[in-house]
């Protein structure tokens, strides 16, 4: 009987391994039925799609690899659509190399219906006072407009901002730059901002302005764009004043860390935060430079020139100049002119910031004849040691290289 037994579990568990292998062999069968199709699809993708890579190849001219990635946001099998839309893109002075742009960031314009979708925008532009080089940066920067609707977006945003800015050549400025910017409801997005800067006093060509060169600031989300403009009033700013546009710019686009860097990078030629802050509060884009822009026109003043740190604070205009075309040739051009002794009068770091004609004007065609080499200082044809001039500035004496 045990026998018996023993032979019956035998069999039963041989049945049910031969049932788990044949299971296990469907599944297998199956995962690679499934795998066979996933890779015949994955190769077969393209032949289906070859029109249209040709096609994006020539006559849009992308490249073969542009092409296959343009290929996956659209599809046709004939050209006629195509067609039409390019000699539409033609018609307004669209080049190849324009179109090739347009097509490869959006590709699906390729099937849009030209009567129907691209006309009315682009004679909607032009009937506004763009011109054809106009349209075409704008289409050009962001050919998705041309998929908005006219009706829901673009003329409501027109005749938004119709309302807002008066100037019509300011006008024509902001609307091509919030319609690159802009995919959302524009009126929304801006209409409470301008709203909070009008309720502070911020002239109406400041609101241009800001809305002009920084749309994308004006578009914040309303509550931290309220409370950005808190704070800058805090900080000792003036609604009324270009100054308050700039410190508005700067807090919106740099974080509380990255604000802080700066001052750290300020502290270290020993400026206290309250000289920062006049910078601040006389430049707030002196906060947007660069670690090294800092470092270097800090190094260059204070080291070559023997300028104090809280002197240079005065001007910190200065670091928007670029040391190698501004500030080195002025500054050689004034030692100089110091070391000779014909300016009498302590200078401050005004002369960085005067225009190119007043510089000239006062510092080499007053002072030509008396020193013949300071055209070719300035220009660095003749380095100061070449002139062999050391002088006395405070309890340093100064020599540049």
């Amino acid at each position: 009987m045990s026998t018996n037994f023993f032979c019956k579990r035998v069999v039963s568990v041989s049945l049910t391994n031969v049932g788990l292998i044949l299971e296990i062999s469907r599944t297998q069968m199956h995962f690679l039925r499934n795998a066979r199709l996933l890779i015949f699809r994955s190769f077969s993708s393209p032949k289906q799609h070859s029109f249209t890579v040709s096609y994006l190849i020539n006559p849009c001219g992308l490249s073969p690899e542009g092409a296959l990635s343009a290929s996956r946001k659209v599809h046709f099998e004939t050209p006629e659509r195509a067609d039409s839309v390019l000699a539409v893109l033609r018609d307004y002075e669209f080049t190849n190399t324009h179109i090739s742009k347009i097509v490869s960031k959006c590709p699906p314009l390729l099937t849009a219906d030209p009567e129907k979708s691209l006309l009315p925008k682009l004679e909607f532009f032009r009937s506004v006072g763009f011109s054809g080089p106009d349209i075409v940066s704008i289409v050009v920067s962001s050919p998705y407009i041309l998929k908005r609707s006219l009706e829901n977006k673009i003329i409501p945003t027109y005749n938004f901002l119709k309302s807002v800015v008066m100037d019509n050549e300011i006008f024509l400025k902001v609307f091509k730059n919030t319609l690159r910017s802009y995919c959302q409801d524009v009126q929304n997005a801006l209409a409470p901002n301008i709203a909070t800067l009008e309720e502070i006093g911020v002239p109406i060509s400041n609101i241009n302005l800001l809305v002009t060169h920084h749309p994308r600031i004006v578009s914040r989300n309303r509550e931290k764009f309220s409370t950005t403009v808190k704070k800058v009033i805090e900080m000792g700013f003036s609604p009324l004043r270009h100054s308050f546009l700039h410190a508005v710019q700067v807090n919106c686009q740099l974080t509380e860390f990255t604000f802080e860097h700066k001052m750290k990078v300020y502290r270290r030629w020993g400026l206290t935060d309250d000289q920062i802050m006049l910078m601040f509060r006389l430049d707030p884009l002196c906060m947007r430079h660069s670690v090294k822009k800092i470092m270097s026109v800090m190094d260059y003043l204070v080291n070559k020139m023997g300028w104090e740190p809280a002197s240079i604070a005065r001007y910190p205009s200065v670091f928007a100049r670029s040391l190698e075309k501004k500030i080195i040739p002025r500054c050689s051009v004034v030692k100089v002119l110091e070391m000779k002794g014909l300016l009498k009068n302590h200078l401050g770091l005004g002369f960085l910031c005067k225009s190119e004609k007043d510089f000239l004007d006062k510092f080499l065609v007053k002072y030509e004849q008396d020193v013949p080499e300071l055209l070719n200082v300035y220009q660095g044809k003749i380095g100061i040691l070449e002139l062999g001039l050391v002088y006395e500035k405070g309890d340093k004496t100064v020599v540049a290289s």
